[in-house]
């Protein structure tokens, strides 16, 4: 999404969260996963014209680039992404602020990295006139999503850059799902307030999988299994299924050793509370877990016990229409 100030002379570009509703790890071993996006959570990329040589500020994170001084290949994720941007239009670093900040809670397994560097390529893109398409946008973000997380499988920068839902399969086109599977869907999400890098729970599953390759290979096939039978179930809307699903394939992450202590209290929790499932969301070790209520109001009250079974954010996700046609908005309490 792109904004422009034209009294301030000055452009935004934006973009959004995203949540993995099932087939993380296995998706980095070529199995299916399924991804939807999480519009209210939003990384934001002002660029304005300056006096000065390009500098990125990202007061969030207390950090400031002098992007000029970095190479194309640096390690630096806001410049890499600025950088990567300028390199695929042609354009040399203009003098001109980028102001980079962001909703989205970094190291929560919710897409902060791949969010701001989507951000940043459409804002840069906007500023010199260029119409960046959802697949350029996806590209940038993968490039620095390898600064981040060494192997990433594209998930993130491909629900992120397309902002729909998302079937996806590692080196395949993505298929675009009907982007009422998300709106409708009452999904709860609850951080644990636990920082793990991505890298470190997928190093470890890659570790086991060099180890016991027969046994991990099971498993991927299994959670393969259940991403196709949620698929099903979203499709002729059985939230009962859908929850069943999510439920076991808690169990094979869990296997796979990427859950933790706080991830299975807190889904413990929102199944005592009525949930129809839950599962850990993302890399694993901390950061989120999911939980399907049975409907919008339902999952208000999934946000108050996960929040008393010691969750640090609860996002309420559900947008089901309610009275005519106007949807619950969504919550963040």
């Amino acid at each position: 999404m792109i904004a422009m100030d034209k009294q301030a002379e000055a452009i935004e570009g934006s973009a959004c969260a995203k949540v993995i509703l099932c087939g993380e790890h296995a998706v980095v071993y070529g199995r299916p996963a399924i991804a939807l996006p999480l519009p209210m959570l939003r990384a934001r990329a002002r660029i304005e014209p300056s006096h000065y040589a390009f500098t990125i500020f990202a007061p969030d994170v207390g950090a400031v680039v002098s992007a000029w001084r970095h190479t194309r290949r640096t390690r630096d994720p806001l410049a890499r992404a600025a950088l990567a941007a300028l390199d695929l239009i042609g354009q040399k670093p203009p003098r001109a602020t980028l102001i980079v900040t962001s909703d989205i809670p970094v190291g929560a397994n919710l897409g902060s990295g791949a969010a701001v560097s989507v951000a940043i390529g459409r804002a840069i893109a906007a500023y010199f006139g260029y119409p960046l398409s959802a697949e350029e946008a996806s590209q940038l973000a993968y490039e620095v999503e390898e600064i981040h997380h060494g192997s990433p499988s594209g998930i993130d920068n491909t629900v992120i850059a397309h902002e729909r839902p998302v079937w996806f399969v590692r080196g395949r086109p993505p298929e675009l799902l009907d982007s009422a599977i998300g709106d409708t869907l009452p999904l709860v999400i609850a951080d644990t307030g636990i920082t793990t890098p991505t890298r470190i729970p997928v190093g470890d599953v890659r570790a086991a999988w060099e180890r016991e390759p027969e046994r991990m290979e099971r498993c991927f096939d299994a959670i393969a299994a259940l991403v196709r039978s949620s698929r099903e179930a979203l499709e002729r809307g059985d939230l009962e299924g859908l929850g069943r699903a999510m439920d076991a394939n808690h169990a094979l992450l869990q296997q796979l050793d990427v859950s933790c202590p706080e991830l299975d209290a807190l889904c413990a929790a929102a199944r005592a509370a009525g949930a129809l499932g839950a599962k850990m969301s993302g890399g694993g070790r901390g950061g989120n877990m999911i939980a399907l209520a049975r409907d919008a109001a339902h999952a208000v009250a999934l946000c108050a016990a996960l929040r008393e079974a010691g969750a640090k954010r609860v996002i309420c996700r559900a947008r089901t229409v309610t009275t005519g046609d106007q949807p619950l908005p969504d919550l963040q309490i």
